[in-house]
């Protein structure tokens, strides 16, 4: 396994919002280029690696910062707002070092934590294609002397090309679902790039075939077991989609702006500002930032929520953060769809040119907000309020 070099050392939560801020700086400047050839942020990913981000949820115990998940939130918004698919990739990471948290041994924890604060990148290899639903699994783990041996394929592997590590769910001979920690470079392991999707173009989410893969039983942890118990995997799964659609509704606003305020800059200099008092155009941007300065502080409202059920994990907790971050993933994908579409409304046909690349925004966030239907948000938020239903305990709420 390979590690980036000289990763910097992340102590608090202020230090790093700082830091992605800047990033997002750098990464906002070739965001376009990057999805307009699909090229891989390779570059990219190297440095946000190295800058420490990465392992601001290790818990401080183990030589994080444990961060909040209120600044886990808008770090990865921050990134997203700058370049979506550069803040989709370590979504999974987050979300199997929360599994690690929950489920792993101290020795696990450990190592693996360290690893992570050295420079190393989780991957996933969550989902199958073919199978009944969503949730269902056939990828296979059996004993092999004092390890395991894989077998399956996977899809929607974000950030698995640029993992050095693969998380990947497996069910054990009696039909339990773990989660194996495999190292990229294991023989019969291939990472496919074949992601086709016309939004989100460089995240990697292609397939991972595992071909009779060894894997050591140190690197397997139980999986199930986190949603057959109150925990917080499930939430902190979905806040960190509810950031990178926030980021992506911010980035869609914020080039709105500019848009309209270039093609009122003639009348606005001729002393004419008669362009900037549409009542209609005036009426979107109210529309667009009421909803998302909404989500915004639903984001963080949401995070808060979260680092209480961590704190103190039991069925009210968790499911008081789950409705809460639904009630933000919710909104954020609303906000999302609506600010990039009505980017080219309001910039009008210049928005339309490929080298302005303002049709990426609409475009991640029609197959990011895909990644599971908002439509349970809802149903799961209506129940919780009216019926005093406390949601399923599962990933994708």
């Amino acid at each position: 396994m390979t590690f980036s070099a000289n990763v910097a050392v992340i102590t608090s939560d202020e230090q790093a919002l700082v830091v992605a801020s800047d990033l997002a700086e750098d990464f906002r400047r070739d965001s376009a280029q990057r999805d307009r050839e699909r090229r891989l942020p390779l570059p990219e990913l190297d440095v946000f690696s190295r800058s420490g981000l990465w392992g601001i949820s290790v818990p401080k115990e183990y030589g994080g910062a444990g961060v909040s998940n209120v600044t886990l939130a808008k770090v990865i918004a921050l990134i997203a707002q700058a370049d979506a698919s550069l803040g989709q990739i370590p979504q999974n990471h987050f979300y199997a070092l929360e599994v690690l948290r929950v489920n792993g041994t101290p020795a696990q924890q450990q190592r693996l934590y360290a690893e992570v604060l050295a420079g190393q990148r989780f991957g996933n290899a969550l989902a199958e294609l073919g199978t009944k639903t969503a949730h269902d699994r056939v990828t296979s783990i059996t004993r092999d002397g004092d390890g395991f041996r894989i077998s399956g394929r996977k899809f929607y592997s974000t950030g698995a090309i640029y993992a050095q590590r693969i998380p990947t769910s497996v069910v054990d001979e009696h039909g339990v679902q773990q989660l194996a920690f495999v190292p990229r470079d294991s023989d019969g392991l291939t990472v496919i790039d074949d992601w086709s999707g016309f939004g989100q173009r460089t995240t990697g989410s292609g397939s991972v075939v595992f071909d009779n893969v060894w894997v050591a039983a140190a690197d397997v942890v139980p999986f199930q077991s986190a949603f057959e118990r109150p925990t917080t995997v499930g939430p902190l799964a979905q806040i960190l989609h509810a950031a990178i659609d926030t980021g992506i509704a911010r980035a869609a606003f914020e080039d709105a702006l500019h848009f309209v305020r270039a093609k009122t800059r003639p009348w606005i200099d001729s002393g004419n500002d008669k362009a900037t008092e549409d009542p209609l155009t005036l009426k979107s941007f109210g529309h667009l930032s009421i909803r998302l300065h909404a989500s915004e502080a639903l984001l963080e409202r949401a995070g808060e929520f979260l680092d209480r059920a961590q704190a103190e994990s039991n069925a009210d907790t968790v499911a008081a953060a789950s409705i809460a971050v639904a009630e933000v993933r919710a909104l954020s994908t609303e906000i999302s769809l609506a600010a990039g579409s009505t980017l080219f409304e309001l910039a009008g046909s210049q928005a339309t040119l490929a080298e302005h690349g303002l049709d990426r925004h609409w475009r991640n966030a029609r197959v990011h907000t895909l990644h599971d239907p908002v439509r349970w948000k809802y149903h799961a938020v209506g129940n919780y309020y009216l019926n005093d239903a406390n949601p399923p305990l599962r990933g994708t709420i």
